[in-house]
């Protein structure tokens, strides 16, 4: 693939999960529903994490920051996935 298409492949993932995670912190704001908090919570994680991806990649390729953006990706899942348990023993 060649760098321009990576770099906005890159870009492109990071405005989705953010946009994602607006998109679902305001219909939590509207609606109250727990589930929709802890799903914006990890996409909000996860834009962090192609946040660091664009910066590892493409403004500084000589730093490794690969462990960064895996722990980034295991909060976001962690989250989504407590959220998940706490809402089913509250059913």
């Amino acid at each position: 693939m060649q760098p321009i298409f990576a770099a906005a492949v890159y870009l492109l993932c990071f405005g989705t999960s953010s946009a994602c995670a607006v998109l679902l912190a305001r219909g939590y704001a509207r609606s109250g529903a727990r589930l929709l908090l802890w799903s914006a919570i990890c996409f909000a994680f996860l834009g962090l994490n192609n946040l660091l991806l664009v910066v590892d990649l493409l403004v500084w390729p000589q730093l490794d920051l690969r462990s960064w953006r895996l722990v980034l990706s295991l909060v976001g899942m962690g989250v989504l996935l407590f959220g998940f348990i706490w809402d089913q023993e509250e059913a």
